[in-house]
């Protein structure tokens, strides 16, 4: 299965005279990563990082901004604390190595569930410590699980969204195992029983206004940065039952045509009322909502999606698409469960829908995905494919509106089955990605970086600043100016952090770098650079020459055409030939100083016509090494096929091969060659 199994469109160009296309298909945007990584592409404006990206080409599999996320569960012991009745110190320390995975995963927030069942996981003067802490509800766990976490994720510059569970009371019916203090107990008549389980009555306004005077407590107390409420509303129907909610229907109900106008409009007001309180308090704290992923069929609603399975808006009374349209909440999260071509639910389907519904509202799209699956027995054959959670990402980069996923839950991130979320993250998380920005604030001044040093363990830079974070970038060389389109991805970007240090490790002992860091505020707005402070190379590591199309040292076949129809072309024009079962290469030759480690780097005008499988040759020590790329996409900047050794001398270095199976033209334009 590849991520294209459903989507591919193969575009070919018909040949046009013996120059490249006159009237060439336009670029589209291709649902697959390029096979190589990218650098940065040259440019002498200087601008700030804001208004920089516009022009820039871009490599959709290095976002410069994507919400990277996974559901940490609290209720049953699912994630933390992985058991009840371990100590505070171990359960602080399992926490740790949850936040420890997220960052090694390149993710960029936390969704940690602090109110699993009408409970807490922080001291509150509403409802009682949660079970699910020491086993024994009401039990003091002997510090603030809460402030610990928020403290532990912000030293790693990872958001925290405290996630509560607005109705549950409690996963059995039994009140009298409740502790005596608890709301429920004492309110006997906010309650009711279904399906075997306890949920506070959500047609009641004092119970309303309680679980919002719950939640509310932890967002002006604690710095959170997310309030996040998950799919579970009204309850999930259970055949043969009825939720007993009649007497509050005869009470509250006036004014409504029947009781199920009457509880979807109940749980509306929970959640326009809580996303008022929550940004009149803090108006930095983002609002969110992870519903079910279906929310009408188009068979019942035209409004709805190509879908037939279980309709939030009826069974469980969550009008998820009008809080999208009304603005109630800051951010939407789907939980779209299902495999790519589900019968009942297609995942692609669904994600399109999502995409549409919240397009034009402000209101960001993030998608639920079902790390468990991946892997797990019992589940379909899809989800045996190492690819498909990898394919839902391709799938997502059809729709810009989607900005980012959240991963369920942290224990299958964990466990990764199948490498299946390796394979994701090898396609998508390979460079770190600042969290899409929130509202109109201002950008922070651009901090001043004030020393960059490379010792023993890498370069070291110390910078100075007014700022919530900052973002860390390197760019190869020491160019006499910031190049804007370095900023406009994520493929320069080192790290985040909430420190004003930081600490290269990667950085090669004689490669030459230099480093800019950029300010970010509360909601992620981002200041334009600082100045770049160059760190010279050493034993040769400096050297890097270009070579175009046009150079003497470039030869080709009298089959390459030569065009200067693209834009994004290197130099005065650019070099193109029909696939063949035949090599026939264009060269690129070079003088290397000497024998060592090159990184080889290549330029070329994209087009969604061109090749998507052009076999680049590297003629490495020890023999020809051949590099595939997409030249559908991410033309007009240099991307790297990889570093290499080299031997000392004068030779064809890097070769475009016309022997490609592929459709569309394959194109040569520049290399790049830079020792490391």
């Amino acid at each position: 299965m590849t991520p294209l199994r459903t989507l591919l469109v193969v575009l070919t160009l018909a040949l046009v005279g013996a120059v490249a296309p006159v009237s060439p298909l336009p670029a589209a945007s291709s649902t697959v990563a390029s096979t190589v990584a990218s650098s940065t592409a040259s440019s002498t404006a200087s601008s700030t990082v804001a208004s920089s990206t516009v022009a820039c080409a871009t490599d959709p599999a290095t976002p410069k901004r994507q919400l990277r996320a996974m559901w940490i569960s609290s209720v049953a012991n699912i994630d933390w604390p992985s058991r009840t009745g371990l100590t505070a110190s171990a359960q602080q320390a399992e926490f740790r190595a949850w936040l420890d995975l997220a960052v090694a995963r390149r993710m960029n927030a936390v969704v940690v569930q602090v109110r699993p069942t009408a409970d807490a996981f922080w001291p509150s003067p509403h409802e009682p410590w949660s079970q699910w802490l020491t086993g024994t509800q009401g039990g003091d766990p002997g510090y603030d699980p809460l402030a610990f976490m928020v403290a532990e994720a912000h030293a790693r510059n990872l958001e925290l969204h405290a996630w509560f569970n607005p109705y549950r009371v409690a996963n059995h019916d039994d009140v009298n195992t409740l502790v005596a203090s608890h709301p429920a107990r004492r309110n006997p008549s906010w309650r009711f029983a279904y399906g075997g389980k306890l949920y506070y009555n959500p047609g009641l306004p004092a119970v309303r206004a309680f679980i919002q005077d719950a939640i509310m407590d932890a967002v002006t107390r604690y710095d959170l940065d997310g309030v996040h409420l998950d799919d579970y509303f009204y309850p999930y129907p259970v055949s043969g039952q009825t939720i007993p909610d009649s007497a509050a229907y005869n009470e509250y109900g006036g004014g409504f045509a029947n009781v199920h106008d009457w509880r979807r409009e109940n749980v509306n007001l929970l959640i326009r009322e809580l996303d008022q309180r929550i940004h009149q308090a803090k108006p930095h704290v983002s609002f969110g909502v992870s519903p079910f992923g279906i929310w009408r069929n188009a068979a019942t609603d035209p409004l709805g999606s190509a879908t037939s399975g279980l309709q939030s808006y009826d069974a469980i009374y969550a009008d998820s698409r009008r809080w999208v349209k009304e603005g109630w909440v800051d951010y939407v999260a789907p939980q779209i469960y299902w495999h790519i071509g589900h019968a009942a639910a297609d995942y692609a389907v669904l994600t399109a829908w999502w995409a549409q519904t919240v397009r034009g509202t402000g209101v960001q799209l993030v998608i639920g995905q079902a790390a468990y699956r991946a892997g797990a027995s019992g589940q379909d054959a899809a989800w045996q494919d190492p690819a498909e959670l990898s394919d839902h990402l391709h799938v997502n980069r059809r729709h810009p509106e989607v900005s980012g996923d959240i991963h369920f839950s942290a224990k299958d991130v964990k466990a990764n089955r199948i490498n299946a979320f390796g394979t994701l993250a090898a396609a998508h998380y390979t460079r770190p990605a600042l969290l899409p920005a929130r509202g109109t604030a201002a950008a922070p001044a651009a901090p001043v970086l004030g020393s960059a040093t490379r010792g023993s363990g890498g370069v070291a830079l110390t910078w100075q600043g007014q700022a919530t974070a900052y973002a860390v970038y390197r760019v190869d060389g020491t160019p006499s100016a910031a190049d804007p389109c370095a900023f406009a991805d994520a493929r320069n970007l080192l790290a985040t952090t909430r420190k004003t240090t930081f600490t290269d490790t990667t950085a090669a002992a004689t490669a030459a770098y230099t480093y800019y860091v950029t300010a970010l505020g509360r909601t992620h707005q981002e200041s334009g650079p600082s100045a770049g402070k160059a760190v010279p190379g050493s034993g040769g590591g400096a050297f890097s020459v270009v070579v175009d199309n046009a150079a003497d040292a470039f030869t080709a076949g009298p089959s390459w055409g030569t065009s200067t129809y693209s834009s994004q072309l290197h130099g005065t024009d650019y070099r193109f030939a029909e696939p063949v079962a035949a090599s026939d290469p264009a060269w690129f030759r070079a003088a290397i100083p000497s024998t060592g480690s090159y990184r080889v780097e290549v330029w070329y005008p994209a087009n969604a016509g061109y090749n998507s499988a052009t076999p680049y040759m590297v003629a490495a020590s020890g023999g020809n090494r051949t590099v595939t790329v997409d030249q559908r996409t991410g033309g007009g900047a240099w991307r790297a096929l990889g570093t290499f050794t080299l031997d000392a001398g004068t030779y064809n270095v890097v070769g475009v091969s016309r022997w490609t199976s592929a459709a569309g033209y394959v194109i040569a334009d520049a290399v790049r060659i830079t020792k490391v």
